[in-house]
């Protein structure tokens, strides 16, 4: 019977917009790296009755009565999370990955403490004391930058965390397509007496199939979002490692005093039956398959775009991701690129690279990933043709330019998308994307 059939009946106009997006999922090429496609398990996980009940507190420790079978599924997935990555403790509670960072700050943090992270524009994230965050406004913020190659400056990095001996240090990013250098990483923050927090989001389904480098022995703290490559749904975790509670016994306890009651009310136990579905997952020995396949296909991609003449920051990717730059006909060209794809069915995201001439509103690259289209099936030889793809798009929308005026941008990148939706090559290339998007379906029947 169809899982949505009760919806159909009750709600048209709801159920049309999300058969709708189904249909977009389908029938195009998800390319955003921060975005995967779930199994129909966790869907279903996360459409159970779970969504009912409401669980202050922790597993045995409830303000609510009831709570016996959130208990349950909550420990399983903290048990599921410790395993997946070796550490002592975590906390699956967290509603999302900013929540998470946000808790790690009110656990070992007091207002105006001195922190570290990676700079926004060089590809970083808004939690690691970004101006416009509140990490940035109520912390010391020191954001330390990438080289000229788009590498981490390791140097940089010791000798400001020398300086200012900051009270933590963020590693990880949310545009960053080299692998993480955890245990230098490690030794400057133990060098400069400060928290090493390992922000995983991008890289912890990877991390779990042993594609990327661990951060357990190097980091205090470890944040992550679930979904991602880790596959799951939109959720966070919080792990501290032996490590961390070395440094300070009572660590898991604060940041579980910081998550709940410090920053959160009762947990998603919904969210939380999909997390332990997808950690689930991740345990089993086709999951460190999926993991290596990623980034066999982000370097099959990154190959192949580079042979058809695209510029990559960094020349390459260690990861699922990949940054292109497209300054070479002018600043700020990424939301030429995000929108003719996005019109042919291939999506991607506008993003900043390092030492941007535009703003962020208007970066001059576009990120790109392979997660999603490796879940569906997609191996190396899909990459090559998508490559090739991609690489004729770049080449079509080389005459475009942002114009000098900012109150001409908005019509005029208007103007571009309505042209774009009548362009040969576009349309020309919508048709190939939903040819090789039925080859490999996604959820099939789910609604139909």
């Amino acid at each position: 019977m169809d899982r949505l059939a009760k919806l159909s009946e009750a709600d048209k106009e709801a159920f049309s917009i999300i058969k709708s997006e189904l249909e977009r999922q389908e029938d195009g090429l998800e390319m955003i790296p921060s975005e995967n496609f779930v199994s129909k398990a966790v869907l279903e996980a996360m459409g159970s009755v779970f969504t009912n009940k409401y669980s202050e507190g922790y597993p045995g420790k409830r303000y609510y009565g009831g709570n016996q079978f959130a208990d349950e599924i909550e420990t399983l997935a903290i048990e599921r999370a410790k395993k997946a990555f070796g550490v002592p403790h975590a906390n699956v509670q967290p509603y999302s990955g900013s929540p998470a960072n946000l808790a790690v700050y009110f656990a070992v943090c007091k207002k105006g403490d001195t922190i570290m992270g990676h700079n926004l524009p060089d590809g970083g994230h808004l939690t690691h004391g970004w101006k416009a965050s509140i990490t940035g406004q109520w912390f010391n913020s020191v954001p330390y930058h990438v080289k000229e190659d788009g590498y981490l400056d390791l140097d940089e990095i010791r000798r400001l965390a020398l300086e200012h001996r900051p009270k933590l240090i963020w590693v990880g990013a949310t545009a960053y397509v080299r692998e993480f250098p955890f245990e230098a990483l490690g030794k400057i923050a133990d060098e400069a007496g400060a928290y090493l927090v390992a922000d995983i989001a991008h890289v912890a389904g990877l991390v779990i199939g042993g594609a990327h480098k661990s951060p357990v022995e190097h980091a205090h703290i470890i944040t992550t979002t679930t979904h991602k490559t880790l596959r799951g749904p939109r959720g966070g975790m919080i792990m501290v490692t032996e490590k961390g509670l070395k440094n300070d016994p009572e660590l898991a306890q604060k940041i579980d005093r910081a998550i709940f009651p410090g920053l959160q009310g009762g947990p998603h136990d919904h969210t939380t039956a999909g997390i332990a579905v997808a950690l689930g997952e991740d345990l089993k020995p086709e999951f460190r398959e999926y993991a290596g396949q990623v980034v066999k296909n982000a370097k099959a991609l990154a190959e192949g775009l580079m042979k058809n003449g695209v510029k990559l920051v960094t020349n390459g990717t260690d990861n699922h991701m990949m940054l292109i730059d497209l300054t070479a006909e002018g600043p700020g060209r990424g939301v030429f690129l995000q929108n003719a794809l996005e019109l042919a069915g291939i999506t991607v995201n506008k993003n900043t690279i390092p030492n941007d001439p535009s703003s962020p509103f208007y970066p001059s690259g576009v990120r790109l990933g392979t997660p999603a289209l490796t879940t569906r099936g997609m191996k190396e030889v899909e990459m090559q043709k998508i490559a090739v793809w991609i690489a004729d798009m770049v080449n079509e929308i080389k005459k475009y330019r942002l114009p000098a005026e900012k109150s001409e941008i908005g019509g005029y990148v208007k103007n571009f998308r309505e042209e774009m939706k009548g362009n040969a090559v576009v349309n020309k290339l919508r048709a190939e994307v939903l040819g090789l998007c039925k080859k490999f379906p996604l959820y099939g029947s789910l609604m139909r």
